[in-house]
Parts: C-alpha cells; structure tokens; sequence
C-alpha cells in the first residue's frame, strides 16, 4: 500500500484546537475549508472526484428523482456520483456511502438485509463477493447498532479499521480510503464540548493511532481529514415543510389519520439535512423566496423576530437554505404528533424524506445538542 486516506466524521480543526490535540499520532493538523454543504456524501464525492458538488451532483445526503418524483436518503450506488475518480482500480474503499459499483477492487459498506416482518439480519457488502463471511470471523460481526442510532458508539470506529486492516491483509492494494465515523454521534447528540464528545475525542486518538502504526508498518503516506464540524445547538429546529404545506406547495394524503405526503401533486419540498435544506420541485424558487422572507415564530420553531432561514446558494438549479446560526432543519410537515407517519418514530433513514437525527434518541424522544450543514474548518494532516 502506498497510500492511506481517513476522513473523519465530526473532525472540526476547532475541536482539536479546544482540547490540545492539533497533532496526534505524529500528524500536525491544520485548519481547511470545508465543502459546502458540509455533510456526509458531499464531502466524501469532493474527496473522490476532486469536483465541487454543482459538478459531481451530490448536494446533500439525500438527492430528488425526477422520475421517481421523490427524494431519496442514503443511498448506496456509486452512479449517484459524478466524474472521474481519484484513486485508480487497484484501491479499497471502505464504509464510503455511495460506493456500491465502484470500480476497484475492495470494498467493504455496511449492508444489512431487510427480513420480512420486520427485523434485520446484520451484514456488510463486500468486493470480492464472500470477504463479509472472512471479516465475520477473523473480526466478528459488524455492529449495525453501533453505527447509527440509539445504540451509536464511537467504538464502532475499531470495528472499522479492524475489517479494513484484515481485508488489506488479505488482498493488498495501492490506496486505500477508509471513513471513520467515531466522533460524529456524542457531539449530536449530547454537544461538542460535553463530555461524551470529549470521550469520543479520546476514543478517535487512540483509533488514529493504531492507523498511524499500520500505515507506517505498511510504508505508506497517511492523510487525514475531517468532513464538517459540529457545532452547539442552541434553538428549536426550523421546520420549513411546515410552511411549505400551509402555503399550499407541499401536498399530504391521510392515511389512517396519518399524514403521508404526496409528492405527485406538490409543488415544492425542503429536503432537510442538518444546517441545509434542498427546495426542489418546479415551484422551488418561489417557494425558497417565501421561506427566506418569513421571520421567526413558534409554527417556525425558531425564536420571534429572526430570519427562518439564508438562501446560501443555488447547486444544480436548487436552492439550498441554511438554518440560523444554533438550530438545524427538521424534515417534518406536521405539527399534531397525531399526523404524524409510522415510521416518524423509528430508525428508518429510507423511508424518511429528511436526515432525522432524533433517530439518536429511543423512539426519537431527544433534543440534539450538535449540528452541521454550513461551510466550516475542517481538520487536516
């Protein structure tokens, strides 16, 4: 192996600079912008295109078909990114969304199979096609629960590297790009200055410098870098699809006095995602002008008399809102907990039209304390 790249969920220079940890393991980290929006599939597109987000076409965590008329988080498929990739064939790829169908020649990304009412069996996609079963019992099950939801862990992050440290010992090859998302869940869900963040920080050390000792073992170069940094909440979320529906662009139908929305006949929705929200559908413009010019309210959730939100920018011909500086964007359309789906309860990122990160919290009953979207300073070494 002749190169190593790590970005890191959550690792804000900021974060370091606070806790006296500008260089770990031998690495001097310094501060870089970060892409805009700051979260997850966008900077892992940038990190693999080199193209900004307007020319590899990843906006958000989630992306609006067109045939489809709906928008879709967390999906897996490399095609969702555009452009030609940085690393060449002979590479590995590890826990990267929207890496299915990369062409290279390792890959390993959480994949759990869905059962039949209701459950899951815990697994992972593997290149070559069997690696899951090889990973299972020279490193044990990967722990699905550890990586997002209620059950989130920054422990999780060694499971990580030990499935890409067995896999590269098995098949060798010239790169490797690995994401570790350890620091992302204490500074969510209980702030990035609490405690449990700065455990996480501890946890994220020691994780790096067990990478740092394969890496120089291996003789090749490591490069770190972080994806967005996550700051305080500090207000109630803005809730745009709230008055996207009131204003007559966002449609629902009821369904069991549930209500389920109908992007057939909407005009507009906010595709929320932490800081950012995407407007899409063909009223979108007039739609992110009603939406920039309301002031703050409680229907708003955010305190009387502040902007609900900033037209940032426009990517790929859709506005892309940011929320005032301490709140974030929720993805609900409702108000009465009595209209709200089935799955608004759950850990259910598919069916949710939205990024969710009370889904940190059991049955979604929390307050998030950390939050990102908005262009920042990154970590990077």
């Amino acid at each position: 192996m002749k190169k190593l790249q790590v970005i890191a969920a959550g690792l804000g220079y900021k974060l370091l600079e606070r806790n006296g940890m500008t260089e770990i393991a031998g690495l001097k980290f310094a501060p870089k912008a970060s892409v805009f929006p700051a979260v997850t599939c966008v900077a892992q597109a940038t990190l693999r295109t080199g193209l900004s987000p307007s020319e590899h076409g990843m906006i958000s965590n989630g992306y609006w078909s067109e045939t489809l008329k709906k928008p879709i988080f967390w999906e897996q498929s490399c095609n969702l990114v555009k452009g030609e990739r940085v690393w060449s064939k002979n590479s590995g790829v590890f826990f990267f969304q929207q890496s299915l169908g990369e062409d290279v020649e390792l890959i390993v990304s959480p994949a759990p199979i869905h059962k039949h009412g209701g459950g899951m069996i815990m697994s992972c996609y593997t290149k070559p096609t069997g690696m899951a079963e090889v990973l299972t019992k020279l490193c044990g099950k990967f722990p699905l629960w550890r990586y997002w939801g209620p059950l989130a862990s920054p422990k999780v992050g060694r499971k990580c590297v030990s499935y890409f440290e067995e896999m590269t010992n098995v098949r060798d090859v010239d790169e490797a790009y690995l994401y570790l998302p350890t620091l992302d869940y204490a500074a969510q869900k209980y702030g990035p200055d609490s405690s449990a963040a700065k455990a996480a920080l501890k946890e994220f050390r020691k994780q790096l410098e067990r990478i740092a000792d394969i890496a120089m073992r291996r003789g090749c170069t490591l490069k770190v870098m972080g994806d967005y940094e996550i700051t305080e909440v500090t207000a109630e979320p803005v809730l745009p699809n709230v008055i996207l529906r009131r204003e007559g662009f966002f449609k629902t139908r009821t369904v069991g006095g549930m209500a389920y929305p109908d992007f057939h006949q909407s005009t507009a929705f906010a595709m929320c995602d932490h800081e950012v929200c995407v407007i899409v559908g063909p009223e979108r413009e007039r739609a992110a002008e009603i939406l920039t010019q309301r002031r703050g309210g409680t229907e708003a959730g955010t305190s009387g008399g502040s902007p609900l939100c900033l037209c940032d920018s426009v990517l790929n011909d859709n506005p892309v809102l940011v929320a005032p500086q301490g709140s974030w964007f929720g993805y609900e359309w409702w108000t009465d907990k009595r209209e709200a789906p089935d799955f608004a309860s759950h850990v259910d990122i598919h069916n949710k039209p939205g990024y969710d990160p009370k889904e940190l919290f059991f049955f979604n009953k929390g307050i998030v304390k950390g939050t990102h979207g908005r262009q920042c300073e990154v970590a990077y070494a």
